[in-house]
Order: structure tokens, then C-alpha cells, then sequence
């Protein structure tokens, strides 16, 4: 009696393709250029952000009494901000921040930003507030310097210098690692959202008893603009924006899946609501905002802006010289 003997080759294909689609959805190939251009979008905004927006680590030093830190901050037995290490936090991002948006040394430049901004942010929600809309930020400090060097010259080659080169002629050069980086960022952004209508429903019991509560009334009296203080004449516009909100919040995973003019309209439909937020109270949520930008195609809009610029400087330079100009033509 012989073993019977297994000729069935269809599993190996299968799973190749399983494994295909899998890395298609967790790693996509994305032009290199787009990391470049994400990479010193994102460090130039942190720079932005530790000056204006998380700029209270340093005046926490004079409350240590006040210190609670969070779980991750007490894993690394981090120890009350002074004012010394605050500074000190102060000067690694602003200058690695730099680095990374001039696109100068970026692993190194990246490596340090991440650090130093992860501490100084654990030290910002450290003392009796923790916001969610640094979470998509904190994400793209630490997962860029994971590419190395994106490269974007037409050849192949790295930047000179080690320079991030952002100039767009390699926009085509595909990478699954730069896909994997713009991903995670893409990932934290929705999970930003689709996390918030776990938390109302916690906090709440259910979406529906957010939905149909008085939070944007609250909201409105609390710290609302004088120019909509009329919407607390009209209640009954509320409740169908909150269960707006938490529609659109739960359908944010969309976004990892659709492409084109829906992809772009959904998005637009988060920033409008960013906006209005921001008009009628206050609420910015610009961290967030800023990482939308993993979903967008950023190597055809610097390349299309760099366009214009050329073709300006190449138009004065024509009216300036206009005998050079026809010489050129010639």
C-alpha cells in the first residue's frame, strides 16, 4: 500500500497572493518622493507645534506637585520636567525639526526629533490634560526615520550630502517601505476618529445616547464664537450634527481604501469640519490636520508649485532680457 502523494501546487500561488494583497493594503508601493516631502512637512510642523500650539512643557516645571504621569511615562520612570531638561527638549526638536525640514540628515535628524518630541509630549499630557489629536503626529515622528534616505534623483542616487532630496524628478521610484511609513501615519489618522466614538460610546454607553444628548449645546455656551451664538436659539440643529459627527467619525476607515475624487472628498469633508470647529469654537485640532496629508499625492503638488515658480522666474527673466529671450527661442 503506497502513500498517497499530493500534487495540488494551487495552495503556494494562493498564498502568494493573499500575501500580495495583504502587503498591498499594509505596504503599498508609494513614490519615494512623496516620503520626502512628508518627512520635511512633518518636521517643519513640529517645530511649529512646540512653539504654538504644545508650548506648555517648560512652565509645567514650576508645578512638579502637579505631575501625573501616564503609563508609558512612568514605564520609562520619567521624572518631573525642570526647567533645564525642558529647555534642553526645547533645543533637540527645534534643531533636529530643522535638519529634517531642510531634509539634512534625515535618519539622524528624524531619530532625534522623534525622541525628543515623544518625551517632550509625554511631559504636555502629563499634567491633567490629554488631548487625542497629537496621536497621528506622534505616530509620523517615529515611523519616518524607519526609510533611511528617500531617493529622488532621476538616477537613483541619494541626495547629496546625505540630503533628503524632495525635487520630485524620481516621483515614479515606488517603495513598499515608504508605503509602510505613510501607511502607519494614514492608520493613526483614522483610528484617531474611529477611537473617538469608542470613547463617547464609554463615556456615554452608547453613540446613540452622545448623538441625541445636549454636548453641542454645552459646547456652544461653554466657548462658542459670538458670531453663532444664534444656533442656541435653534436646538434642534444639534442633535442632527452630532449624529453627523458620529457617522462621519465612524466611517473614517473609508479612507484607507478609497482612491481619487472620493478619497479627496472625504478628506475635504474632515477638513470642513475642522474648520467650522475652529470658527465656531476654538478647536483646531491642526496635528491631525497636518497628517491628512499621508493620503495625498505630494510629490505631483511640490512638483506642479515648483513648475509655476520656474515658469515665473522664467517669464521675468524674458521681460528683463527680452534679446536673451529670443536668443534662447532661436
Amino acid at each position: 500500500m503506497s502513500a498517497a502523494i499530493s500534487t495540488d501546487t494551487s495552495t503556494a500561488p494562493a498564498a502568494r497572493r493573499a500575501t500580495g494583497r495583504l502587503l498591498d493594503v499594509l505596504a503599498p508601493a508609494l513614490p519615494l518622493a512623496r516620503l520626502a516631502v512628508m518627512r520635511r512637512l512633518i518636521s517643519a510642523f513640529v517645530v511649529f507645534d512646540v512653539l504654538l500650539v504644545s508650548n506648555d512643557v517648560i512652565g509645567h516645571a514650576a508645578n512638579p506637585e502637579y505631575f501625573r504621569p501616564t503609563a508609558l511615562t512612568r514605564l520609562l520612570r520619567l521624572p518631573a520636567v525642570t526647567p533645564a531638561l525642558g529647555w534642553g527638549l526645547l533645543v533637540a526638536v527645534l534643531a533636529s525639526g530643522a535638519l529634517g525640514a531642510l531634509g539634512r540628515a534625515p535618519r539622524a535628524s528624524g531619530g532625534v526629533l522623534a525622541v525628543s518630541f515623544w518625551i517632550w509630549m509625554l511631559y504636555s499630557q502629563g499634567y491633567g490634560y490629554i488631548s487625542h489629536d497629537h496621536v497621528a503626529l506622534m505616530v509620523a515622528v517615529a515611523v519616518l526615520p524607519t526609510a533611511g534616505i528617500a531617493r529622488t534623483r532621476a538616477d537613483g542616487a541619494d541626495g547629496a550630502d546625505g540630503a533628503d532630496g524632495a525635487d520630485g524628478a524620481d516621483a515614479g521610484v515606488l517603495s513598499r517601505q515608504a508605503g509602510w511609513v505613510l501607511r502607519c501615519i494614514q492608520i493613526a489618522v483614522v483610528l484617531t476618529y474611529f477611537y473617538s466614538v469608542l470613547e463617547k460610546s464609554v463615556i456615554s454607553g452608547s453613540p446613540a445616547t452622545w448623538a441625541n444628548s445636549a454636548v453641542f449645546a454645552f459646547a456652544f455656551i461653554r466657548r462658542g464664537a459670538p458670531w453663532v451664538q444664534w444656533m442656541l436659539d435653534a436646538p434642534w440643529l444639534f442633535r442632527p450634527a452630532q449624529w453627523a459627527l458620529i457617522v462621519l467619525e465612524t466611517i473614517s476607515p473609508l479612507a484607507l481604501f478609497l482612491r481619487g475624487r472620493k478619497l479627496y472628498a472625504l478628506i475635504g469633508v474632515f477638513l470642513v469640519f475642522h474648520l467650522a470647529t475652529f470658527v465656531a469654537l476654538g478647536i483646531h485640532f491642526l496635528p491631525t490636520v497636518v497628517c491628512w496629508a499621508a493620503f495625498l499625492p505630494l510629490e505631483r503638488i511640490t512638483a506642479r508649485l515648483r513648475g509655476r515658480v520656474l515658469q515665473r522666474r522664467a517669464a521675468r527673466t524674458g521681460a528683463a532680457h527680452p534679446s536673451r529671450a529670443q536668443a534662447g527661442a532661436e
